[in-house]
């Protein structure tokens, strides 16, 4: 069965975008080709994809999970019912206020490769109703001080085992196991 993780750049005080949602602090750093493999195994190994939906319930132009660099089923989360849109042949699935059916139907979808969850409620909500195996990171060497957190407002504790850690250019990547309680 499939292995759900959150899979997130990060900012070393743990924001995964500024005040406005922007994620151009991203960018001009060095990268080493081994920073770029991590990243390459993870993403070659999504099946499936668990979001929220934009306000608009639509898919935007540029707003492609990955960058458009997977084509995996996505499933959206949503307050209303939406009929699938398919965009630059990736099929987005609306699922009304059930995250674990969303990840059930994620799981189904991708068979033995990964789901990722994005951003930070979903993250926070599968974190709590223990359905996230694993959590990828990767550190930008950035302070923000202020922006959107991937944790902050996470309801309960949750320990971690190290699985992995690795450091190259700028980036330093963290992979972790989700414990059970």
């Amino acid at each position: 069965m499939a292995k759900v993780i959150i899979h997130a750049t990060v900012t070393v005080d743990g924001f995964m975008a500024d005040i406005d949602g922007g994620v151009d602090w991203m960018n001009g750093f060095p990268s080493a080709p081994e920073d770029e493999e991590v990243v390459r195994r993870v993403v070659q190994d999504i099946g499936a994809v668990v979001g929220g939906a934009n306000k608009t319930q639509t898919i935007e132009d540029g707003e492609v999970p990955y960058g458009g660099m997977i084509t995996a089923p996505v499933y959206l989360m949503t307050h209303s019912t939406h009929e699938p849109i398919e965009r630059d042949g990736v099929t987005y699935t609306f699922v009304v206020d059930d995250i674990a059916q969303a990840v059930e139907s994620a799981k189904k979808a991708a068979g033995e490769k990964l789901v990722s969850l994005l951003g930070g409620s979903i993250s926070r909500q599968c974190l709590e109703l223990g359905l996230v195996d694993e959590i990828h990171l990767d550190v930008v060497p950035i302070l923000l001080g202020e922006g959107i957190s991937l944790f902050t407002g996470l309801r309960k504790s949750i320990r971690l085992q190290r699985v992995e850690t690795s450091a190259f250019a700028s980036e330093t990547h963290l992979r972790y196991r989700v414990l059970a309680e």
